[in-house]
């Protein structure tokens, strides 16, 4: 029997799908009017060739850098062309297929502009709107916060900013207090967009006035002349250099020299310098920082997407690769077939959908939040509501981000390794979305730091719960201690283990456990004598561990949310997905389901054969699920993914199309021939006696 097609192999897959595809990218998609805006964005990049994909992996760094410039040029005129709805969405887009021109841009809208958004008072925002700061017409803005030596700890960052009242300015200064090597750790590092481009930066330093230290505050400085583009007095720039990925992004560092700016120029919406040198202090000084939480909150969404992109190349690239197994006259045996490929993929797949219900959660979070933050007064009596959703969002945001982040690099790895030996060809797609990818785990706060930050989160929620306070939103499970702490799993069999509830009890009661066992650490540690911060630094295990779990609870409860919301046609499909990422992970993490015994070991065998059982019915489906995804074969761009499953032809002609038929190497002449040709001397051999 002739082995079939690779197309007629994918085409096989897609005959008599469990669901309506189509209705399932509506539903993904928010609604049918998302859908055709979405094509309609991916048809315009692929006919742009501002836009071209096909020769990105032979360009030099200075080519890559021109040429996301002219992008953004053209992002530019989209950005004032049409709403912001759309604008977002073909943003979105744009992080598919180009993250380092996503990035470029996107550090002034979501870094910069959102910095002035959030901080500036009504005229300021007025200032900078009108000088161009909305349309990118007149300022190119960075965000200065990290430093050499400083990252996550913004409280330690070392740029100065001291007020002089008699000029009414700030003076802006990278100080050199004790020598060469402070001002080394003092520089602004890592600012994307500084090396070449920006001409404005929103500056985080350390407020001096008369001679007392407020801590970091937000500013504006102009770093170039926006006619001539050279670098204003007291500003020196550098690059940064080749990174792991997203080489279009012009990374540089930053020192100050006694940079002088307006007193105007400070964002004053929460702290305030008048010009007499009074400073007035907001009574909630955390309101200030809200509007950076978006950064985090973005990730979440863009972790699922880039997930679904690479296991869309992996799974359609699964369903068309066959390997071993052929029995007399019979194809090889797909490798979407194999019991241990489905249990690589499946469980992967199910987990993008938890990240994308996830994302949405947490977006509508945030946007709920801004607008109640945007319409509080001093004296407002829903502030404290306000507080408690920041203080909610921040501490969720923190673990998400990074539980998501960490989960979409191993799934692009994981689908990398999936493709054998061609995964590993940067034309698969797959080496260089996970080069491009990996910055989200350290940037916008480093995973585990941010990990033990929620982990402090929920210690705090903890304590508040054991005070009667009642707690809300992700953590509202800890306002039923006293039932989840013993509670015990009551399935009689194994169907009863699919049970969505029972599943989402096990991850509340585990949860519940672990984060209490974090909370009594941190408390004996108090009752030893250390310190608040010493117990946490002390329980910062436990606190991670807690995390961790928590994460895993929160994405399968926002997933079976998300189900419960889905039309009646796509249930089936959703709840098998749903199963599968919350039982899986179940069996992964079989220590504390047992430990805290919520699952007897009978159950847990049931939950691990279940898991296998999940796998095969989601193979099935497999197909038809990433063709719910709708990306375009340009979005997809790997020969190894394409929708009509033409990949060997795709993938040679893509290879032969970059590189000739071999010739000889310019390099033949100085360095092949030499060693071809070398002389060898002829020695007199060494004679051996003969042993006996």
């Amino acid at each position: 029997m002739a082995t079939p097609s690779p197309t007629a192999s994918i085409a096989e897959e897609r005959k008599n799908p469990g669901f309506p595809i189509r209705e399932m990218t509506h539903f993904l998609d928010g609604g049918e009017q998302n859908t055709l805006l979405l094509e309609k964005i991916m048809m315009e990049f692929e006919r742009d060739p501002t836009f071209k994909t096909i020769d990105t992996h032979e360009q030099d760094l200075a080519t890559i850098r021109r040429r996301t410039m002219e992008k953004i040029a053209k992002m530019g005129y989209y950005l004032t062309a049409e709403s912001v709805h759309a604008f977002k969405k073909r943003m979105n887009v744009l992080t598919l297929f180009d993250p380092a021109s996503w990035t470029r841009i996107g550090v002034h809208l979501g870094l910069f502009l959102n910095s002035v958004q959030g901080q500036a008072t009504p005229e300021q925002l007025s200032y900078w709107v009108q000088k161009g700061a909305v349309t990118l017409n007149g300022v190119i803005g960075c965000f200065a916060m990290t430093e050499l030596g400083h990252g996550s700890n913004v409280a330690g960052l070392e740029t100065t900013a001291t007020y002089d009242e008699a000029s009414q300015e700030f003076i802006i200064h990278t100080p050199t207090l004790t020598g060469k090597i402070f001002l080394i750790l003092a520089t602004k590092w890592w600012i994307g967009g500084a090396a070449q481009t920006c001409t404005h930066s929103a500056v985080y330093a350390q407020l001096y006035v008369k001679g007392k230290c407020y801590g970091v505050k937000t500013f504006v400085v102009q770093i170039r002349d926006t006619k001539t583009f050279d670098l204003m007095p007291g500003v020196v720039i550098g690059d940064c250099g080749p990174k792991m990925g997203r080489h279009g992004i012009d990374n540089g560092w930053i020192q100050f020299t006694h940079v002088r700016i307006p007193r105007s120029h400070m964002l004053m919406k929460h702290s305030k310098v008048l010009a007499n040198g009074t400073v007035v202090e907001p009574p909630l000084a955390q309101l200030a920082f809200g509007a950076l939480i978006n950064g985090r909150v973005t990730m979440v969404t863009d972790s699922g997407n880039i997930a679904k992109k690479a296991l869309t190349i992996a799974i359609r690239y699964a369903a068309i690769r066959r390997q071993f197994g052929a029995k007399p006259g019979q194809p090889e045996t797909k490798l979407l077939d194999y019991v241990i490929h489905q249990h690589r993929l499946m469980p992967l797949l199910a987990q993008a959908f938890a990240m994308h219900f996830t994302g949405i959660e947490v977006s509508s979070m945030f946007e709920s939040l801004m607008e109640r933050m945007d319409r509080l007064r001093p004296g407002d009596k829903e502030i404290n509501d306000v507080l408690n959703s920041l203080k909610e969002l921040h501490g969720t945001s923190a673990g998400i981000k990074a539980f998501c982040t960490w989960n979409a690099l191993n799934t692009i790895d994981q689908c990398r390794q999936a493709l054998g030996g061609h995964g590993y060809s940067a034309y698969a797609g797959l080496a260089s979305l996970y080069n491009d990818f990996a910055v989200q785990c350290t940037w916008e706060g480093d995973n585990t730091i941010l990990t033990l930050q929620a982990g402090r989160y929920l210690i705090g929620c903890y304590r508040e719960s054991l005070n009667g306070i009642k707690q809300h939103g992700g953590v509202a499970y800890l306002n039923s201690l006293s039932t989840l702490l013993t509670a015990k799993c009551p399935a009689k069999t194994s169907e009863e283990i699919l049970d969505l509830d029972i599943i989402g009890t096990a991850y509340w009661v585990v949860a519940a456990n672990v984060v209490k066992k974090a909370g009594e650490d941190f408390q004996a540690c108090l009752k030893k004598g250390l310190k608040e911060e010493e117990a946490y630094e002390e329980c910062s295990q436990a606190r991670l561990f807690a995390a961790k779990i928590h994460s895993f609870g929160y994405l399968y409860h926002r997933f079976k949310d998300g189900v419960s919301k889905a039309p009646a046609n796509l249930k089936p499909i959703l709840v098998t997905l749903c199963q599968l990422y919350g039982l899986y992970n179940i069996s992964e993490l079989s220590g504390p389901f047992l430990q805290y015994e919520y699952f007897s070991p009978k159950q847990l065998d049931w939950v691990k054969a279940k898991v296998s059982e999940l796998c095969r019915a989601v193979r099935k489906e497999a197909i038809p699920i990433t063709d719910s995804f709708n990306f375009s074969d340009f979005v997809i761009n790997s020969p190894l993914g394409r929708y009509d499953g033409n990949m060997y032809e795709a993938y040679f002609n893509t290879i032969t199309a970059a590189y000739k038929p071999a010739t000889k190497a310019p390099y033949f002449q100085t360095h092949v021939y030499p060693i071809l040709n070398r002389v060898q001397t002829e020695e007199e051999p060494l004679e051996l006696e003969d042993e006996e």
